[in-house]
């Protein structure tokens, strides 16, 4: 979907978003194109976080209400990462899971200062 100026800021055309860039545009927001590259899924999967608390916190607001917390939302999420790493956030299961037969460095180097 391509955004433009003349796209409506509705909660309709929101729902048809599919692309991170589509985000940006639709909310208005800057962006650095190889920041995205990098980090779009990331992104996505906080905004996808950020926006379940919004609608949580948040049942009865306006449509314009909605769209200006999502916008926040979404700065917020694009703004984490260029502060923390993917696997500083830990957002994804793959960053979660500990495989059983590893031996991570950090254990290793908190072991080795009780020594």
């Amino acid at each position: 979907m391509t955004i433009t100026v003349d796209t409506p800021r509705t909660f309709a055309e929101f729902t048809k978003l599919i692309d991170t860039e589509d985000y940006l545009n639709f909310f208005d927001i800057s962006y650095d194109p190889s920041f995205i590259n990098v980090n779009r899924l990331h992104i996505l999967k906080q905004f996808s976080i950020l926006i379940k608390q919004v609608d949580k916190a948040f049942p009865d607001l306006s449509e314009s209400e909605r769209l200006e917390k999502y916008k926040l939302a979404f700065q917020e999420a694009y703004e984490l990462f260029k502060t923390s790493s993917p696997l500083e956030t830990k957002l994804f299961k793959v960053f979660q899971d500990v495989p059983n037969n590893v031996v991570l460095l950090d254990d290793l180097a908190q072991e080795a200062e009780t020594l």
